[in-house]
């Protein structure tokens, strides 16, 4: 099915996040990030001279997803854990586990009564505290230095800290207390260290705000320089050090839901936390939700989502109670500020897609418009059926007919038929067949009628539908016949409405063509995969099988004896008869079947 970029980008935030293409098995083709989401996924499909790879990726595009982030960094490590888990074929780079950078507290053995703080990518330690990722080793460093500046901490090896005779220039600089000569007791390093600690865990409005203290303080008594370095100290701590909310060093399986009730529509989304890692959501819109609250649309999720699952997380988070929760989950509040964090990610990610699912529908509704003013219907198509015929130089023809109601593809709708009894080739023939199996069921009033009717063909594919119609007494039926353009470019189609003498082409700007290109589309994939189901199973099936009295016993013995399909093809009747359990008359069937 092609992809509506224009109807996607109308809806797509400019937030920073990460998107996600999706091909028409729902496979994901490539994940990558945004500073902007709307402003990176539209270089895709508003710009020319792409790759060759790219180009064969967008060709196969037949949906997108999108998580909004916090922030570009997040983004980046979001994308990162998604590559990962997802494997999408068109991401050239997989980075291992040890892609991202973090700020390590303790050291060899934890770090004794004196731990070092440092930089530290791979494998975690158990005795030491890991905080991060970030998104770059440089914002790493610079946040050392600023920590180290800040609470004195040593950053030296151990084997360096045990064989000190005296202080290095670390502590002549201002940047080490020196404990490694005892220059600070036990109990005021421990202190710095829990600041530094809570600066790390997210609690840096406390820290900031006992060096604020510390700052006025020594405005009071004259201390300038003190105070403008503590200010300094404030002011960097503030802009550099930016905590990540998409991983945790905390092996956890979490899953976040959040509901919101805006536009008129609820949307629960579910995001996940597997090992520490944001693995991305997913919006969810319940049916027959109008009237509900969050807080009730949460309860009816959890209830029914969970029934199946064979591992659920161990806690999921929300920001409303819940209750009734099936046996074996545990559910809370957030409780710090990386919950917080994730709770207000699917909360935002939850606006987000109402926001674009009521855009589209807004669109929808516009496209129909423009389709009944083009047209000049009575009204807008609400029910729009598609037909097309697909088949390999006549073998394995296969019919679709596809349903778009309100705008909006309705798979449940969607029919194929099989064709059989006419000639190989004859589409024609073959448009009629479908037809009258789909329409004499809304003759004899067993289904409702579409507005509207697209025939994939051109004038005189549409002229055998209205003599269908005609037969079957739906000649009120409104129909369009779609033919291709020249060099079958998309935008050139051709479209003869019944009722009009002169084909219309209707420009490629025009909100209506639009969605006649997006069903005829539809069609078109919806019929190929049919035939090459069909196809297949066609040339994996012996014609020993069509043969009446030639079951799997008598098929293995034939298929023996002469050595596989085309030796029974060669084979004269007295040949078959020699096989055991073939009479005359059998294989007299068998070979005039075969030949």
């Amino acid at each position: 099915m092609a992809f509506d970029s224009r109807e996607f980008l109308a809806s797509l935030t400019e937030a920073p996040g990460v998107y996600r293409m999706l091909d028409v098995d729902r496979a994901v083709l490539y994940v990558g990030k945004a500073k902007n989401l709307r402003k990176r996924v539209s270089s895709y499909f508003n710009k020319g001279g792409h790759s060759p790879r790219i180009a064969l990726m967008l060709q196969q595009v037949a949906a997108m997803e999108v998580t909004a982030t916090r922030s570009e960094a997040e983004a980046l490590i979001l994308e990162n854990t998604l590559i990962k888990k997802l494997t999408p074929k068109y991401n050239i780079l997989f980075r291992d586990d040890k892609s991202y950078p973090y700020i390590g507290l303790g050291g060899k053995d934890g770090g004794g009564e004196f731990p070092r703080l440092f930089y530290h990518r791979g494998a975690f330690e158990k005795k030491s505290q890991y905080f991060g990722p970030f998104p770059n080793g440089l914002a790493v460093r610079e946040s050392i230095q600023l920590i180290q500046k800040t609470f004195l901490l040593r950053t030296c090896e151990e084997s360096v800290f045990a064989n000190r005779s005296r202080p290095c220039l670390m502590h002549q600089i201002k940047r080490c207390k020196a404990p490694c000569v005892g220059f600070v007791s036990k109990q005021d390093y421990a202190a710095d260290v829990r600041l530094a600690e809570m600066f790390l865990r997210g609690r840096h409005s406390e820290v900031i705000e006992g060096l604020t203290r510390q700052m006025e303080a020594a405005a009071t008594e004259l201390r300038f320089e003190e105070a403008a370095a503590l200010r300094d100290q404030v002011r960097s701590l503030q802009a550099v050090l930016h905590r990540q909310y998409v991983s945790s060093t905390r092996d956890a399986d979490v899953d976040i839901i959040a509901a919101v009730v805006e536009r008129g529509s609820l949307c629960v989304n579910l995001a996940m936390v597997r090992g520490g890692l944001h693995l991305g959501d997913r919006a969810h819109f319940p049916q027959a939700a109008a009237e509900a609250e969050a807080g009730e649309g949460l309860t009816a999720f959890v209830a029914q989502h969970y029934v199946e699952q064979p591992a659920p997380a161990r806690l999921i988070l929300s920001p409303y109670p819940l209750e009734d929760l099936p046996e074996g989950l545990n559910a809370g509040a957030p409780k710090n500020e990386m919950e917080r964090a994730w709770v207000e990610m699917a909360l935002t990610n939850a606006r987000l897609a109402v926001q674009a699912r009521w855009q589209a529908k807004a669109r929808s509704s516009g496209r129909l418009t423009a389709l009944q003013e083009a047209l000049d219907l009575p009204e807008p198509p609400r029910r729009i059926e598609c037909f097309d015929i697909s088949h390999t130089m006549g073998e394995g023809t296969v019919a679709s007919c596809v349903v778009c109601v309100d705008g909006a593809m309705k798979k449940g709708d969607y029919r194929r038929f099989n064709i059989a009894g006419i000639q190989p080739g004859d589409d024609y023939a073959a448009m009629r067949q479908a037809l009258t199996r789909r329409y004499e069921k809304v003759a004899t009033g067993e289904t409702a009628a579409p507005d509207l009717v697209l025939i994939d063909g051109g004038k005189g594919q549409h002229r055998v539908a209205r003599e269908v119609f005609a037969e079957l007494g739906l000649d009120h039926l409104a129909s369009i016949g779609v033919a291709k353009g020249e060099d079958r470019k998309p935008g050139l189609e051709t479209l003869f409405v019944h009722g009009r003498s002169m084909p219309l082409q209707l420009g490629m700007d025009h909100a209506g063509f639009h969605l006649i290109q997006e069903i005829r589309d539809e069609a078109h994939r919806f019929a190929i995969v049919g035939h090459r189901a069909r196809r297949a199973k066609a040339r994996g099936r012996s014609k020993l099988e069509d043969v009446a009295g030639v079951g799997p016993a008598r098929r293995k013995r034939l298929l023996a004896q002469f050595g596989g399909l085309d030796g029974v093809k060669a084979a004269t009747i007295e040949d078959l008869c020699r096989v055991d359990g073939i009479s005359r008359r059998l294989a007299e069937e068998i070979h005039k079947t075969l030949r």
